[in-house]
């Protein structure tokens, strides 16, 4: 893997449309695949926009019917805009291309920036992304005055937390302390190449969450960095964290083709 050049894009009042935004991976995409540059994250912050990885269902979405930018990427709708750190690492990967080993060193360097700010983060199992984990299900408090065994996220495969108040919200996990998403990853790789990639919660307005089924999870929620933290903790802050880390996962975790496989005789 070649080495790693950041390029900043535009945040705060220089905030990058999404579509804008998709253009240029496009471009670096190109160009990295033709071994004109060399592997490239762009960093930057969004406008307010939905987006909706090939895999989101209808019910899903707005119910009010916000528009939504579907995109090349795998996973579910998310949400980008300002307070949130996105980054689109461009790499070329070597063959046969290992999907998910990309993903998990994108999540080790969003762990380790956390770490670092003094937040303990964690992977969980089937779960893409970083996670704040809650406290164990018999210690949390009970939800609308209902105890645990009624809740009703438990027994009915359909329920959807917007219909159902403000206990239920995305954005209100860790009142409840449930385990919630800091970070949410999703990519796409064509030719060798990576596009998309994460988006890190720092400073955002979390109800911007509750308008949908965030990554298409309901027994869980969402949270940022300012908010289990205590603290204001603003984008610029963290892109430099994001930028060591990322450097040196890669670094330390350079990729290579697994090895095949000998064919089975007869």
């Amino acid at each position: 893997m070649s080495e790693l050049r950041f390029v900043h894009l535009g945040f705060g009042a220089d905030a990058v449309e999404y579509q804008q935004a998709w253009q240029k991976q496009r471009e670096v995409h190109a160009a990295r695949f033709a071994d004109e540059i060399p592997d490239t994250c762009l960093l930057l912050e969004h406008p307010a926009v939905y987006t909706a990885g090939r895999r989101t269902e209808d019910s899903e979405r707005p119910l009010d019917g916000t528009p939504v930018v579907d995109v090349d990427r795998g996973g579910k709708i998310t949400w980008h805009g300002p307070g949130q750190l996105v980054g689109y690492p461009i790499l070329k990967l070597p063959r046969p291309v290992d999907v998910i080993a990309h993903v998990r060193r994108l999540e080790e360097a969003l762990i380790r920036a956390c770490a670092k700010l003094g937040l303990e983060t964690t992977r969980i199992e089937g779960r893409s992304g970083v996670w704040v984990l809650g406290d164990p299900v018999e210690q949390r408090p009970a939800i609308g005055g209902l105890n645990l065994d009624f809740d009703p996220r438990l027994t009915d495969e359909e329920f959807d937390p917007r219909l159902n108040g403000p206990e239920y919200a995305p954005s209100n996990a860790g009142q409840r302390r449930e385990d919630r998403k800091l970070a949410a990853i999703g990519i796409r790789i064509a030719k060798g190449v990576t596009m998309h990639g994460f988006a890190i919660n720092c400073d955002p307005d979390n109800t911007w969450f509750d308008r949908i089924v965030p990554c298409g999870i309901r027994d869980a929620g969402v949270t940022s960095l300012s908010n289990e933290l205590g603290r204001r903790v603003p984008v610029a802050e963290v892109v430099p964290l994001v930028e060591k880390h990322l450097r040196e996962v890669l670094a330390e975790e350079a990729p290579s083709p697994r090895a095949m496989e000998p064919a089975a005789a007869g």
